[in-house]
Order: C-alpha cells, then sequence, then structure tokens
C-alpha cells in the first residue's frame, strides 16, 4: 500500500547502521559483485589511437585508468611521465585493438612529442606489444561499442538454465529483468505467466548462454513441472523459433568468462552426507547421493524415513555446491543436526544411523576444503534475497558464522523466517547500498513497536479512591486486569484507547506503520495512557516531527489539561515539545476525536471506541479532499514558529559520545528557499517544517577549504602544463570534429543551484544518486571539484556506481571548459 511504499523511500542504511550499533560488511567480500562492476577494459591493455596532430597515423597507448566509457591514456613510450596522460571517450574517439592498423593498412607512427626517445619504430613496438593485453574488439567497435557488457544482458536475452531438481537437462529461458546482474527468468513458451519465474545472478553455475547443452550432450527438455502445459510439438516449435532468432538474442560469449569453474567429483550412489536444502535453507539434515550423473554433476535427496511420504527433496549438485557437509560436521562445529522425519527419537547418531542404513559416509576428500578468510563478522549487516520468496531482497544480520557459512536473520520479509544458512560466497548476498545503486527495492526493517502496556495496580470492583500522586507515580509499576476500573478524586482512570486500524489514517500518518500498532493501550492513569499513544502515533508518521509540530501546544491558547514532553526523531536530529494532554477520563473520548481531526485523519482511528466492521464516518469512501473539507480542517500550515513568535519544538542535539555518524558531508551550504528548489517530499505526505530544515553545523569548518579550491581551480583554467602538441586539451573546434553528442549547458555550471544539480542527476542514468546530492547540498562550483575518489570516499558509493557518476560529471566538466571556461 502506498503508506509502505513511502515507508520504504525513507530508509537510511547510515541512520540504521548507527540505530542499531551495527558496521556493514565490507564490500571487498562480495566477489561476485566485484566481478559484475567490471566493464571489460582494465588498467595495463593496450589499444591503437589515433595521433591527435595527425588524425591519418595512430600510435599504441596503455590504458592507465577507466571511468565509465572514458578511458585514461597513455602513448607507449611517455614512460612514468604523467603529464602526457589523456582522456578519450570510447563511444566517439578513433580507438581500436592491436593489429587493427594492419589490418586496415593504417600507419602507425610515433608521435613528435616522442620521437626523440624511439629510435627504432619497429623494434620498440615488437618490445612492447610482446605479451601485451589488448582491449576487447567487441567493446571497441559495433554494436557493443562503450557498453558495460553486464547492460548487453538485456530483457529478452536467451540463456540456457539446467533443472536444479528433476535431472541433468536444460531450456532455454529470456530474461525479464536485469538487476545489477541479478536475473529475473522466464522459460521459454510461458510468455503470459509468471508462475516460474526464477532469479539467478549472471555468474550462476547452472546459467549457460544458448548452445552449452548441446555442445555439452545434453538435452534441451522443458522441465518437468511445465512440460504438461504443452504438446511435444508445442515445444519444438518454440526451440525452432529459439534457433532462427539466436543471432538477435544472443549474449556475448566472454561475459561468463569469469564463472565459476566446475572440477570434478569423487561421490558415489548411496553415500551420506549432511546438506542444507537450498530452496529452504534454515536447517540442516543427513542426506543420501541418489545419483550420479557424469563427473561434474550428482543428485542428492534429503532423507525422510516416512513409509507414507509423496514428496522428495532432491537436486542436483557439483563439487563446489554451497550446503553440503560431511557426517560429523554439525556436531563438531556445535549446531544442530535435524534428524530425518520419521527417526525415532531426537538424540540422532550419526553411527548408529549409518549401520541402520547399511550406507557409508562420504570421505572427507570429496568436499573442499572451507575457509574462514572472508571478512564477514557477527552483527555485521548486508542485503539478502529471502529464500521463500526471491522477489524480496532484505536487509540482513549476520547471527552466526562457521567457517564459510553465514547464519542471517532477515528484517522485513513480508512473512517471518528462520535463520538462513547460506555460503559466504553465495550469489544471493550483496553489499550494503547495492539495492539502492541499482534501483530495486530493498524491504526495510519493520519499526519494533513494543505493546508497553503500562502497569497499573490492581484495584477491586469497589472503586478504591486513591491519590493522584499514587496514581501518577507508582501504578505504571503494577498490574491492572482489563475489566477493573481505577478512579481518582470520584472520576475513572483512562479506559483503553483502540486502535481502529481500517480507519483512514490522513496525510500525517503512514497506514504501514499504524497497522503495525497495537490493538489497544490502557486501561488506566490518563496522562500515561495518552502520553503513550500520542508517542506510537509520532512514530508512525512519515515525518515525526511534523506531527508533533501539529500536537504541540500554542503557547496563546488556553490550557485546560495537562502539559507533557513528547519526543520526536528525524533524520538524525531529536525534537521535544509540549502537548496537552487531559488528565481525567471523562474528556478523553473528546481529547482523542479532537486530536485525530487536528492530524486529518478519520476521528473514529483511535479512542475508547472500537470499530468493528463499519466506521460511523464512513471513512472508507471518503477521498483525502474529500474528508479535510468534510471536517472543515483548513488552517493556515505553521512554518517556522507558531503564532505568537515562540515555538517550545526544540531541536535536540545529541551527546558528544552518541555523535551521528552521517554520510560525510564535504560541501556545507546556508538552504535556499526558492521557488526552484525541489521537492523531495514523499507522495502523501506533509511539507517539512522550519524547524526541519536546521542547518547542519557540524562541518561548516570545511567552507574554507571550499573557497581554496575554487580558487585554484580558477588559477589552474589558463595554465595547463602539456609536453607536446598532440595532448593538449582540445579547443572547442576540436571537440566538434571529435564529440558528436557533447552536452550544450543553457546555463553556466558555477551557477547551478543545489536544485539545479539535482536536476541534471534526474535526467541521467544517476538518478538514484540525486537524493545524496540533495543531502549534502552539491552545487553547481562544488560539482565541478568532485573526482573519482571524492565521490567513493564522500558518498560512499562503490566503483561502478561512482565511475558511472563521474562520467556525467566529466560530461559537465567538458561543456563548461568549452562553452563558459573563456
Amino acid at each position: 500500500d502506498a503508506g509502505s511504499s513511502v515507508e520504504e523511500m525513507e530508509f537510511n542504511w547510515d541512520e540504521y547502521l548507527e540505530d542499531t550499533g551495527a558496521t556493514a560488511a565490507p564490500h571487498g567480500s562480495f566477489k561476485h559483485v566485484d566481478t559484475s562492476l567490471q566493464n571489460g577494459f582494465a588498467p595495463g591493455m593496450k589499444l591503437e589511437v589515433a595521433v591527435k596532430s595527425d588524425q591519418n597515423t595512430y600510435w599504441v597507448a596503455t590504458i592507465i585508468t577507466t571511468c565509465g566509457q572514458l578511458l585514461l591514456l597513455r602513448y607507449d613510450g611517455y614512460g612514468e611521465d604523467r603529464k602526457a596522460d589523456f582522456w578519450c571517450d570510447i563511444m566517439t574517439a578513433d580507438l581500436h585493438p592491436i593489429g587493427w592498423c594492419e589490418q586496415n593498412k593504417k600507419i602507425l607512427k610515433v608521435p613528435e612529442g616522442i620521437k626523440d626517445k624511439i629510435p627504432d619504430q619497429e623494434e620498440f613496438l615488437q618490445q612492447v606489444l610482446k605479451g601485451a593485453n589488448s582491449a576487447p574488439a567487441n567493446l571497441l567497435e559495433g554494436l557493443h561499442r562503450g557498453k558495460n557488457p553486464l547492460d548487453l544482458i538485456a530483457p529478452g536475452s536467451r540463456l540456457e538454465l539446467q533443472n536444479m531438481r528433476d535431472s541433468l537437462e536444460a531450456w532455454i529461458v529470456h530474461v525479464v529483468e536485469n538487476v545489477g546482474g541479478r536475473l529475473k527468468l522466464r522459460y521459454e513458451g510461458l510468455e503470459d505467466s509468471d508462475k516460474f519465474d526464477q532469479w539467478l545472478f549472471y555468474l550462476d553455475p547452472f546459467l549457460h548462454q544458448v548452445g552449452w547443452a548441446a555442445q555439452h550432450g545434453y538435452s534441451l527438455q522443458p522441465p518437468l513441472a511445465i512440460r504438461s502445459l504443452k504438446s511435444e510439438a508445442d515445444w519444438q516449435e518454440i526451440l525452432k523459433k529459439v534457433k532462427e532468432e539466436e543471432e538477435e538474442s544472443s549474449v556475448p560469449t566472454d561475459l561468463f568468462k569469469d564463472k565459476p569453474v566446475i572440477g570434478m567429483h569423487s561421490f558415489s550412489e548411496g553415500m551420506k552426507l549432511e546438506a542444507v536444502d537450498p530452496m529452504a535453507p534454515f536447517v540442516i539434515s543427513p542426506a543420501t547421493v541418489v545419483k550420479v550423473y557424469d563427473e561434474k554433476y550428482f543428485m542428492i535427496e534429503i532423507d525422510d524415513l516416512r513409509p507414507d511420504r509423496t514428496t522428495s527433496q532432491s537436486y542436483i549438485c557439483h563439487v563446489n555446491s554451497a550446503g553440503i557437509f560431511p557426517v560429523q560436521w554439525s556436531l563438531k562445529n556445535g549446531l544442530h543436526l535435524s534428524p530425518p522425519p520419521g527417526y525415532p527419537g531426537q538424540d540422532f547418531d550419526w553411527a548408529d544411523y549409518l549401520k541402520q542404513c547399511g550406507a557409508e559416509a562420504a570421505p572427507q576428500s570429496c568436499f573442499p576444503s572451507l575457509t574462514s578468510d572472508h571478512g564477514f563478522k557477527e552483527n555485521m549487516k548486508l542485503e539478502a534475497v529471502n529464500p521463500v520468496d526471491p522477489e524480496e531482497v532484505c536487509i540482513a544480520t549476520v547471527t552466526k558464522l562457521k567457517d564459510s557459512y553465514l547464519w542471517l536473520q532477515l528484517e522485513g520479509s513480508k512473512k517471518p523466517v528462520p535463520d538462513c544458512i547460506v555460503s559466504v560466497e553465495s550469489m544471493n548476498i550483496f553489499p550494503v547500498g547495492w539495492c539502492e545503486t541499482n534501483g530495486y527495492q530493498l524491504r526495510p526493517p519493520r519499526k519494533a513497536i513494543v505493546n508497553k502496556q503500562k502497569k497499573i495496580a490492581v484495584v477491586q470492583p469497589e472503586k478504591q479512591i486513591l491519590s493522584s500522586r499514587t496514581v501518577h507515580d507508582g501504578l505504571k509499576n503494577q498490574e491492572l486486569n482489563s475489566s477493573d476500573s481505577v478512579v481518582i478524586n470520584g472520576k475513572y482512570c483512562c479506559p483503553k484507547i483502540y486502535f481502529n486500524h481500517r480507519c483512514f489514517s490522513g496525510p500525517y500518518l503512514n497506514k504501514g506503520r499504524i497497522a503495525e500498532l497495537p490493538q489497544s493501550v490502557g486501561p488506566g492513569n490518563c496522562v500515561l495512557v495518552l502520553k503513550e499513544v500520542l508517542t506510537l502515533l509520532i512514530n508512525a508518521a512519515y515525518k515525526p516531527s511534523r506531527v508533533l509540530r501539529e500536537l504541540q501546544l500554542d503557547e496563546e491558547a488556553a490550557w485546560h489539561g495537562h502539559g507533557e514532553t513528547l519526543k520526536a526523531k528525524y533524520k538524525g536530529k531529536s525534537y521535544r515539545a509540549t502537548v496537552e494532554v487531559v488528565r481525567t477520563a471523562d474528556r478523553v473520548a473528546d481529547f482523542c476525536r479532537k486530536t485525530c481531526i487536528k492530524l486529518e485523519c478519520c476521528p473514529n482511528l483511535f479512542g475508547p471506541q472500537m470499530v468493528l466492521d463499519k466506521c460511523s464516518e464512513n471513512c472508507s469512501v471518503l477521498t483525502k479532499t474529500k474528508y479535510t473539507h468534510y471536517y472543515g480542517k483548513r488552517k493556515n500550515k505553521r512554518i517556522g514558529r507558531p503564532p505568537g513568535g515562540h515555538s517550545n519544538l526544540e531541536v535536540a542535539m545529541k551527546k558528544p559520545n552518541k555523535r551521528r555518524k552521517r554520510r560525510k558531508h564535504f560541501f556545507v551550504h546556508k538552504k535556499k528557499r526558492s521557488s526552484t528548489s525541489v521537492d523531495n517530499t514523499p507522495a502523501g505526505s506533509p511539507q517539512g517544517s522550519g524547524a526541519e530544515e536546521e542547518d547542519d553545523q557540524d562541518e561548516s569548518e570545511l567552507s574554507h577549504s571550499l573557497a581554496q579550491d575554487r580558487d585554484k581551480r580558477k588559477r589552474k583554467l589558463r595554465t595547463f602544463s602539456f609536453s607536446d602538441d598532440e595532448n593538449k586539451p582540445p579547443s572547442p573546434k576540436d571537440i566538434k570534429l571529435e564529440v558528436a553528442e557533447k552536452l550544450q549547458l543553457d546555463s553556466n555550471p558555477l551557477e547551478w543551484s543545489v536544485a539545479d544539480v539535482v536536476r541534471f542527476l534526474k535526467s541521467t542514468d544517476c538518478a538514484p544518486l540525486a537524493r545524496i546530492f540533495l543531502d549534502q547540498e552539491i552545487d553547481g562550483q562544488a560539482l565541478l571539484l568532485l573526482t573519482l575518489p571524492t565521490v567513493q570516499e564522500c558518498m560512499d558509493l562503490k566503483l561502478g556506481p561512482a565511475i558511472k557518476l563521474c562520467h556525467h560529471i566529466e560530461r559537465v566538466k567538458l561543456a563548461f571548459y568549452q562553452q563558459f571556461a573563456n
């Protein structure tokens, strides 16, 4: 629903890590993610590049570094002279693989700047090209030019997927979605049904390019689960169609060059071992090798001793499959081994079991050695696929480690699941921020709403009179049965306050969080119960500080009740305000109704009456606009201070020893309010108040260094130093010839506001990163100072997203130098 989607949008990893006191698992521990970020070019590769001073000649250059589709090159012969380095855009520059000039009868000629260093061109080329690694031809020429190899797995691309459950067969699948290399796959022939869709990382050992089955002697057959959906003739027609369209839907062969190589195993049929079912990786169970296909693949089955069993849990394995262990591995590591269903008794003993089955244990030599050198530690956070619902990627906490295996607790899953057992090399785990970087929805953690039922004194039905002081100070530590009542000076204490989850929650309260509130609070002392109710409502808001501002006591209003200080936490800041609550039970119903109307929600959303079936206000059929109009709440929104000039809403900074480790803000500017400011408020939530937009001061000391950097940049604009003519920065004339699709700017980036920078980023494929620029208030001047190391360190971005972002920043810089620098 809309409420939960807004909650997901508001999730912030930095705040969450601080709140939980946890650390993120190191990025280097996710090897498959690092592999996916490689763009095919690597430092040290060589290529043939047109010499700028003579476009008809070429020379060998070496890649120094890469930045998206930009390559930093150095002509061979300059040695360690960095002044000669120059950037080239793969999409527009005249770049070719080694050997291209010879094949196309083009001239290889030493550039003028190093002519005196290379007396014999032929000898020099033989020396530098001996054993050289040429840049991939397919990334320099043709349709794939300049593209990240991973991006070539586009929706509609076809692959072959081995059947992991039934037998060693494969069938054609096509890509429905590619999320950072994690592919949503659909069997060919099931175009209109997603029932059998699977999610796999592109490096999965069971995923292959089309033609793999034929090359290795395996049959192409649809899995048994879908085979009956079509006739044999239909399946053959599908295969024929695939072969006809093979060229246009194929994936480059070298894309799978980094896929793990499957070695030879030494398992035999009947061997026993311990295993984790990959489809339900929650327990370790005894298992049996039931079939050996060849030297690479075998099938294991989770043991089940029940005579009336109708199904079996079996799947294909190879020597490096995760979740298979030698007999006694659980015992040696102090872990629980689940006895097979139907096993007599709970005390499982391997020696007795092997004797009873007449089987042998698979020897230790059958299993790969496990390592503990992986970088993961207990309580670290990461992102992980929910094995029960692979559509979900959840926040995960490492709760236990044993050798190369992690026990992960998933947070925020739609249906709670036990701790999952995964290998440290699993391709279903990802570093913190992976979902955000790839534009995929991460399941946020559920807010832990604890029903802190106040413990009130047990009072008999005679309605014993207690003093106000006793109730306020002591009753919360004792207990009260719901059928009993507390009376203060002849007045009943607060009855139960019900949260009627079906009622309209209004624009301030998050429907998803309201649904997670307890059914009721109380009964007990009015002040204590109402304070708890309001605290729960504040925590269930899109912006808790905004709801606190709506509830705060207006100092000019008449004081009819009791002032209580309530707190709210939002975006790393703590807020507090005085809120008026009533003291007596006879005013509770009216107080709840008025508070509901103040928050523009149904008057029955919370109060002493439980809504059973249909709300008496008929709120379910009223839209937000009609509802607000119906209850007549059209007051001016208070921006900054409330009427009267003095707000009791205070922003409380954290104590020094608990200071928030926020994302590094390396540029700090005063907030500007203007008509061009970007509205970043979640849909359906109110605009932030003035107090929420207080400037951060904790890093303002960096403003001086910012000014210095800008001065240096201005001084350098006219003082570039180059070793020879061919390596000078291109003039605007040259750029027109060399860059066909250059960026044209309507305004000078030096004058861009934060909103302008955000607007520019949202027009690129780095739109998900715009929020970081807004949070860190990066304007045009700051943008022009950004470099790849700065972006990686200060924005905490992984190399791939940082490179993609820097490519767009370089485009802006290039356009700035061309259009405005002079």
